[in-house]
């Protein structure tokens, strides 16, 4: 289907006319019909304000909605103030109008509690809900996310509105789950906060005495007295102090998200999924620990417009997919540009249809749009939409229409499927802020280090899960850890047996330095697993150029980081050593290796280019006998697949400038288009190709 550069306006009056009759004419059943058992396998959304705009507007909006193959609207996360217009008194009638009219378009409703934007009469009355920053200054009213995640008093006034919520709609056939707030972001410093953190780390420790010990506090002179005398902020502290505070702030979410919870959960139909919406990378809480209490996962997916990296983005896509190792939602993602980088460009034409495909190849089983209709004001006023303020559709309503109509297409073959990998990256959150406190090297970004493994593994391997250092790892032949900076000794054990069951473990630089206090591990590092490996750290240096590497695994550099590895057992073998450098890592080893039995372990010490780690990448892979899904595929080409153990359903994505072709093992037939079966594939540029794989 071409995507027209404009949605003629005689188009859109006769669609809306024929709409607005059938839904008139269908009977109440057939509206009661688009039920949560009953939903669509594979879902486009939008985000739909229906308080910000009068009622007679909403059937129009909805039409163009259906016209699109939209099929669920989430709603509510910001219309506290029209829910509970003071405090106690609530008006819900708009809501239910709201829910039935999108039911009568055969949309279903994802409800949204409103608690990231608590209303003027909220805080003005209770400044003590008020978020306080690190800088001691209180949030004040008129952006969102101003409330204090710790406030008691918040989390009252935030259940009672979400069990009203829940009393009211938690058996409402047409809504089908539940996102929890929106967004969560910063913490609280406030003294509330700060109580509850004492609190915590009493619980844990049991007395001072243990935490002096554990955290070293002789050091600096730092020894407490009591647990109140510990001081509460995100820099310059006690590297033990700052990771603890950072699992504080993962549990107090994991709590607020409880309180919701346990408000609408006694009340919903348990086929309503409760979700919140997370940020990718984003690292101010760890999103395993808030998921343990969530049923699936979902993310808002943001790129900066036309030059976004697929790759990257892949990534996210496999985050998200992880924290519950499960398909998941996008809750969010952009139609053409947003309104928050310094220049706003928008994705080129065709980017939109290739963005939503690509979450699902990686298990998304709902793309929903930020948002449908532009605000008539507001700090949002220039981000897209697919309607415009005057109720028109601006240009890129048509590609999404496009991807609607081959959701509805494709959703039955894709109906239980989920992307299966035999490789896994570990994502460790303690060791990411591990690494952020004490960086030694300004370059030296865990994020982007973790994503240099990730792109030789996602480009030959095509199905990457990127996982908890805690996930089962029995069903992954080959685990990248590519900076396991914090390591438990039961963590260390972990791995351990999974190498002497046959797996391959790749440890990347700054490996096992730190123990789960964040303090240095007794042993040089890879610390507990430096007896399995062989081999171990002599010394770490920071770079301020690249340095060459060269050996088996062929030539190249080494930047950032640099570590002088020893080998230590006749079987440990050196794939890559260090050339001319600083005199200490002249001639030394760069990368180790130990086949363990039927397993391996692989060390490697240094931040490697890409070259030379994609080389690596290739080598574990055969050692593991990891084979993509599809061979010799283009670069540029994006592989996907989803199965569920009797068929196999392949996404493919040309995210390059040029025309593709991919030859496929054997004729497959296209669930996009017409056509009898084949072995070929073209793809245009943003092109798209999804193949039924049934043998």
């Amino acid at each position: 289907m071409s995507s027209p550069s404009w949605f003629p306006q005689r188009a859109i009056a006769l669609v809306c006319a024929a709409l607005f009759a059938l839904s008139a004419a269908l009977p109440d059943a057939r509206a009661q019909a688009t039920r949560y058992a009953d939903a669509a396998p594979l879902l486009l959304g939008v985000a739909w304000y229906p308080e910000q705009w009068p009622e007679a507007q909403w059937e129009r909006d909805l039409a163009l909605m259906q016209a699109a193959h939209v099929r669920v609207v989430r709603i509510g996360e910001f219309a506290w103030s029209r829910m509970e217009p003071r405090e106690g008194q609530y008006d819900f009638g708009w809501l239910d109008r709201a829910i039935a009219a999108a039911a009568r378009h055969r949309i279903v409703v994802v409800l949204g509690t409103p608690t990231a934007a608590p209303p003027a009469w909220l805080t003005q009355a209770y400044p003590d809900t008020l978020r306080v920053g690190q800088d001691g200054v209180r949030d004040e009213h008129g952006n969102r996310q101003q409330f204090s995640f710790a406030s008691a008093r918040y989390r009252r006034f935030a259940n009672a509105i979400a069990e009203q919520m829940a009393q009211r709609y938690g058996r409402n056939r047409h809504v089908v789950g539940w996102q929890l707030d929106n967004e969560y972001a910063q913490a609280s410093f406030d003294p509330e906060a700060k109580a509850q953190f004492h609190a915590w780390l009493q619980r844990k420790y049991g007395s001072i005495e243990a935490l002096n010990r554990r955290w070293a506090t002789a050091y600096w002179s730092q020894t407490y007295n009591d647990f109140a005398q510990i001081p509460v902020r995100e820099d310059e502290e006690n590297p033990a102090l700052l990771l603890e505070w950072k699992r504080f702030v993962s549990d107090t979410w994991a709590d607020y998200s409880r309180n919701q919870i346990a408000a609408i959960r006694p009340h919903a139909d348990p086929r309503q999924f409760i979700t919140t919406n997370t940020m990718g990378w984003f690292a101010g809480f760890d999103a395993y620990t808030v998921h343990d209490v969530l049923d699936i996962a979902a993310w808002d997916d943001y790129v900066a417009g036309e030059r976004y990296d697929w790759v990257d983005n892949a990534a996210r896509h496999d985050l998200t997919r992880g924290y519950k190792q499960r398909n998941y939602w996008v809750m969010e993602t952009q139609p053409g540009f947003v309104n928050w980088r310094a220049t706003n460009v928008a994705l080129r034409k065709g980017q939109v249809r290739a963005m939503a495909w690509q979450a699902v190849a990686h298990g998304a089983d709902a793309v929903s749009y930020w948002q449908w209709r532009a605000a008539p004001n507001g700090q949002e006023e220039y981000h897209g939409t697919l309607v415009g303020a005057d109720g028109e559709p601006v240009p890129v309503y048509a590609e999404i229409q496009q991807v609607g109509a081959e959701f509805a297409k494709a959703g039955a073959a894709l109906a239980g499927t989920t992307p299966h990998a035999d490789v896994a990256l570990i994502n460790d959150f303690d060791s990411r802020w591990a690494l952020g406190f004490q960086k030694h090297s300004a370059d030296f970004d865990p994020v982007v280090q973790m994503k240099s493994f990730y792109r030789p593994l996602r480009q030959q391997a095509q199905v990457v899960d990127v996982v908890s250092a805690l996930a089962p790892l029995g069903g992954y032949k080959l685990v990248v850890a590519p900076s396991l900076n914090v390591l438990s000794e039961a963590q260390a054990q972990r791995l351990k047996a999974y190498v002497e069951r046959g797996g391959h473990l790749v440890l990347g630089p700054r490996s096992a330095m730190k123990n789960a206090d964040n303090g240095l591990q007794p042993q040089r590092q890879p610390g507990p697993l430096a007896e399995l490996l062989g081999g171990r750290v002599q010394q770490f240096y920071a770079l301020d150029r690249p340095i060459p590497v060269a050996g088996a695994a062929g030539e190249g550099s080494a930047k950032i980081w640099a570590e002088q590895l020893q080998a230590r057992a006749a079987q440990t073998e050196v794939p890559l050593r260090y050339g001319q450098a600083n005199g200490w890592l002249d001639g030394a080893p760069a990368v180790l290796t130990r086949r363990v039995g039927k397993g391996r372990i692989s060390y490697v010490g240094a931040w490697l280019d890409d070259a030379t780690l994609d080389r690596l990448t290739g080598d574990w892979l055969r050692d593991a006998q990891v084979r993509a899904p599809l061979a010799d595929v283009p670069q540029d080409v994006e592989v996907g697949v989803r199965s569920d153990g009797r068929r196999r359903v392949l996404v493919l994505i040309n995210h390059g400038s040029d025309a593709q072709q991919v030859r496929l093992p054997a004729p497959m037939r296209s669930l996009l288009g017409a056509g009898a079966a084949s072995d070929v594939v073209q793809l245009a540029p943003e092109d798209v190709a999804v193949l039924d794989d049934r043998r």
